[in-house]
């Protein structure tokens, strides 16, 4: 009989049969988008695009330790070390193609979102004009009211209506609202088992270590409209209940000390560096603001809950909900401090991070620490300066459990 494969194989096949699925789909003559990672992929899945995710795919370049090259090429063509370093790996993976973290074929059409960032948009803007390829951009109003209004799902709605009619032009096939209903209830289930994964770390001791969401991010991302990826994630959540049933922790050997929350995304080309520090002090991530933004839910054929819910993730709501989302997550998940990734890409989510870590210590009293990174850019960070700050944050969070707090 056949062993029952983990989760952790499954991810690792289904990523590779995404990328390989794009590659034999652009040899066949078929339709390739190139798409920003929160954006309505729904629409997509629909008319039988393949789609690919230059952030998904700069990240993987950055684990494998390789995005220097592409980094310098992009600046030696003039691009500035200021830009986002995703886009400065995908802007010279666009003519190198080639990587070790696996090939993405050339796009057909670009499909961008900004509620994310407003970099994307010249970004992807500057990749249609360079292979005269067509642009699909959604602009997402940032929300400076507490919750999305209605004004604004209305808006973010038109916008997705007249992208359905700019794909039919571009495939030439009608747009399929019955197999749309389908796609739109798999891609919730997926974010709905995702989500369930991910708070199997509120046992204490956590059965998840907390970077495994980082390694399973990645197909959140580029499955959440497929049955492969909601199963998986089904599956994932299925082992993960049963270590917390039967009390295991996040690793085979030592115990979980301390809960940390790390605020930002991971310093890919470092993964295992900053997991080891962490892990060499007892300490375990047991949640992120950053893999929660694909929690994307809404009920089967609802687009004003479709639109809606694509206006939701963190980096697009204002202070007070920022604040107020960490401050649950302090209380949900018992946490002992905060490490905040100062990310010298990701400009939108730094600029703040000073005042949400302000109100959120003198909120819950939880310490924490601010480290100095970069996403996929490896000379903006410095592993000394991040232990130095792990270390002091283990020494407040030892005074605080001594004060009884």
């Amino acid at each position: 009989m056949e062993e029952k494969k983990t989760s952790k194989i499954l991810l690792n096949e289904l990523l590779d049969r995404h990328y390989k699925s794009a590659e034999q789909a652009k040899e066949r003559g078929e339709l390739v988008a190139w798409a920003t990672s929160i954006a309505p992929q729904e629409l997509l899945t629909t008319m039988g695009i393949h789609t690919v995710y230059p952030e998904n795919h700069a990240a993987a370049i950055g684990a494998r330790k390789c995005s220097q090259e592409f980094i310098d090429y992009s600046e030696a063509k003039g691009y500035s070390v200021d830009l986002c370093s995703y886009a400065r790996v995908n802007l010279a993976y666009m003519e190198i193609l080639k990587s070790e973290a696996g090939n993405i074929p050339r796009p057909d059409l670009i499909f961008c979102c900004n509620n994310i960032c407003n970099t994307v948009i010249k970004w992807y803007e500057n990749i249609a004009k360079e292979l005269d390829i067509p642009m699909i951009l959604f602009d997402m109003p940032f929300n400076h009211q507490y919750e999305v209004n209605d004004q604004d799902v209305l808006y973010i709605k038109a916008q997705m209506l007249d992208a359905i009619d700019q794909l039919e032009t571009i495939t030439g096939k009608k747009f399929d609202y019955d197999r749309f209903g389908e796609v739109m209830r798999v891609s919730s289930e997926t974010s709905v088992w995702w989500k369930k994964a991910a708070m199997q770390a509120r046992h204490i001791p956590s059965p998840l270590n907390g970077f495994d969401l980082f390694n399973y991010m990645a197909t959140i991302v580029c499955a959440r409209g497929t049955e492969e990826g909601r199963d998986l994630f089904k599956l994932w959540y299925e082992e993960l209940k049963a270590k917390a049933e039967a009390g295991q922790g996040p690793w085979k050997s030592g115990e979980e000390q301390y809960r940390v929350m790390w605020d930002g995304i991971a310093c890919w080309p470092y993964l295992s560096d900053t997991y080891k520090v962490l892990k060499k002090y007892g300490i375990n991530m047991v949640t992120s603001t950053y893999p929660d933004s694909w929690y994307i839910v809404y009920e089967e054929n609802d687009l004003d809950g479709m639109a809606r819910a694509y206006s939701s993730n963190y980096v697009n709501r204002n202070l007070d909900f920022g604040v107020d989302n960490i401050t649950k997550l302090v209380e949900d998940y018992s946490l002992d401090g905060i490490i905040y990734h100062s990310n010298r890409s990701c400009k939108l989510m730094d600029f703040r991070q000073f005042e949400v870590q302000r109100r959120v210590e003198a909120r819950t009293g939880v310490p924490s620490v601010i480290f100095d990174g970069d996403q996929t850019d490896p000379r903006a960070f410095s592993l000394a300066q991040y232990e130095t700050r792990v270390q002091a944050l283990v020494e407040m969070m030892e005074n605080r459990k001594r004060e009884g707090r």
